[in-house]
């Protein structure tokens, strides 16, 4: 997909209303107070062996660079932050929120924009060292905890 797509995806999102409980369809999280989608995805390199990681992270790299430039020309300055002390958190029994919850367990950290009363959050996931990469993006009221 392209970066226009990524957006146009991320724009829909924004005024998609929320549900009143958790959904999963198609590659789409959704739920009282969020949207998380897959909206871009690296090629499967733990069949290779793992020999395809290398252009698998370029690949995913630069898809996720051009993103956020475009997101932040939009929409101003990003906030760049840690998801990790989310996980510690959610691992020692605190129940963090979604999609906070769902982000903190794929990723290290986040890119995020504040805009109109809801946050705009683009990152890269990977749930298993194996597994292809993922461009993610959430729209959501709730606050990072």
């Amino acid at each position: 997909m392209t970066t226009a797509e990524h957006l146009d995806t991320i724009d829909r999102l924004r005024v998609t209303d929320f549900p009143p409980e958790p959904v999963w369809s198609g590659g789409q999280s959704s739920g009282p107070g969020y949207h998380l989608v897959q909206i871009g995805w690296t090629a499967d390199f733990s069949e290779d062996g793992g020999a395809g990681r290398a252009e698998a992270t370029d690949q995913i790299n630069a898809e996720y660079g051009a993103l956020t430039q475009a997101l932040t020309d939009r929409w101003g300055e990003v906030q760049v932050f840690s998801v990790e002390s989310l996980r510690a958190r959610g691992l020692e029994g605190e129940e963090i929120p979604e999609p906070w919850d769902k982000v903190s367990g794929s990723t290290d950290h986040v890119h995020a924009w504040q805009v109109e009363g809801r946050w705009l959050v683009a990152y890269v996931a990977q749930w298993d060292g194996g597994e292809p990469y993922t461009l993610m993006a959430a729209v959501t009221v709730t606050d990072p905890p």
